[in-house]
């Protein structure tokens, strides 16, 4: 193969693995932050004033259910990842595992198409939301893993932020795509002044039902570049067992005592993603809660935040690749903390405190989403690239397994120091808080993690 071919193939198998983030995105962006999540907790609260609590206590009883299913699904996540990373690094083989959690990805979009606006099936509603999670958070585990092999440590940086700006253009796309022709706002109408698609019954909330589909057919179409253009090479498939791979993982584990960057590093990012994942989480259903935004408003909101993604992902890798991962990690984490400072002290009528004009703190709190979305992209890129320096080769499945552990192994504790903290104040917005105490334990244990990781002092 000449030089201008292999040139040619990496160039595209580059590209196509920037499509599974554009694939997949809609399933954060979509679903779980901007339309089904605050859709969820609206018909959670409904269903708690039916049983005669107060609105406040009903609200956090809704967001005590969301913290506590998305802390169980990041749980189930966080225990299997290195195990099924491990079994694919010793069988050299990627795809089979990326196929099987695409699958589990788009069952689980689809399923949301039977939720019942009259919270009937509330727990049918989270399982499926689940069971696409899953699916979603392991692909992208093993996708993780192909990135060492597009491109030398200095250029890693770039293309995992172009990735995520991509992904996030995804995002925006397919979230505005649903405003505009599916979901409905309170008179029945889109976004656009139409009534939904396909003659979908807005009594029925079927417009905002549709986006699980919406999101699995959009994930089936834009996989295709991936699946066409990312090729690894083929092995001799040798089997591996759980139990063999169990202890695969738990000799790396006690590895990390004479890997001390690597160690600090993923002790850091458990606390400072689980925040930021807090943050996405709760973000639409604060904005439901505390500002009392319809859905629709919440998904106009999500359109400007992920383009704000978008861009700071995309600038993000630039940064990156100028400065090294480190110091971008370190100055996302700094400006979420601010932010989410600010969050919890935007009330529908003040700002910290003091009295505001009327639509001042829904100004504020777009703009905060915007720096959030932003910030957001740039340290998951910036992560991920300082994960690559810390990588061996050979094991990266596994290692991003553990990475992936580290991201999900305390992925109960955000949303149940949210529920703790909301169940104790009776207050969806302050309930939030405990994110900026991730976030700055993160950002203390960053502190010695070597910006070169473990194979350059």
């Amino acid at each position: 193969m000449t030089s201008a071919n292999a040139d040619k193939n990496l160039r595209k198998r580059i590209w196509g693995w920037y499509f599974f983030d554009f694939a997949s995105q809609p399933y954060h962006t979509v679903l779980n932050t901007f339309i089904f999540g605050p859709f969820f907790v609206a018909i959670a609260a409904t269903y708690y004033l039916g049983q005669g609590l107060e609105e406040g206590i009903a609200d956090a009883n809704a967001q005590s259910m969301w913290a506590w299913t998305t802390a169980l699904i990041g749980l189930v996540i966080a225990f299997s990842a290195p195990i099924f990373g491990a079994m694919a690094d010793s069988t050299g083989r990627k795809m089979p595992w990326i196929v099987s959690f695409s699958i589990m990805y788009v069952l689980g979009c689809a399923a949301l198409w039977y939720t019942a606006p009259d919270a009937s099936n509330l727990f049918w509603m989270l399982a499926a939301f689940g069971i696409g999670f899953i699916g979603a958070e392991y692909a992208l585990i093993f996708t993780n893993a192909q990135l060492p092999g597009l491109g030398t440590r200095e250029q890693i940086g770039k293309i995992s932020g172009s990735g995520f700006a991509f992904g996030y253009l995804g995002g925006v796309i397919a979230l505005a795509i649903a405003l505009l022709l599916l979901v409905e706002q309170g008179n029945g109408k889109t976004v656009a002044g139409l009534d939904p698609l396909f003659g979908l019954n807005p009594a029925a909330r079927e417009g905002t039902r549709a986006t699980g589909p919406f999101a699995a057919i959009w994930f089936i179409v834009f996989m295709i570049p991936y699946f066409l253009w990312v090729r690894e090479v083929r092995t001799d498939q040798v089997r591996s067992s759980f139990s063999e791979a169990f202890s695969q993982v738990i000799a790396s584990l006690k590895g990390l005592k004479s890997r001390r960057s690597l160690g600090y590093f993923l002790v850091s990012s458990m606390f400072y993603r689980d925040a930021l994942n807090g943050l996405y989480a709760f973000g639409g259903v604060y904005a439901k809660l505390v500002l009392d935004w319809e859905v629709t408003q919440i998904g106009v909101f999500g359109v400007v935040a992920a383009i704000g993604a978008a861009v700071f992902s995309y600038l993000g890798g630039f940064a990156d690749r100028r400065f090294g991962p480190k110091p971008v990690i370190t100055f996302t984490i700094i400006i979420l903390m601010c932010v989410s400072l600010t969050v919890i002290n935007i009330t529908p009528d003040t700002v910290y405190g003091i009295g505001v004009a009327a639509g001042t703190p829904d100004l504020l709190f777009i703009i905060c989403g915007v720096l959030i979305g932003g910030m957001g992209g740039m340290l998951q890129s910036s992560s991920r690239s300082l994960m690559v320096r810390h990588t061996d080769a050979d094991n990266a499945t596994e290692y991003f397994g553990l990475y992936g552990l580290s991201g999900r192994a305390t992925a109960f504790l955000a949303p149940l120091l949210i529920g703790i903290v909301t169940t104790v104040t009776q207050s969806a917005r302050l309930g939030v808080s405990p994110v900026i105490f991730l976030f700055l334990i993160g950002l203390i244990l960053l502190a010695y993690v070597h910006k070169n990781g473990d194979f350059e002092k």
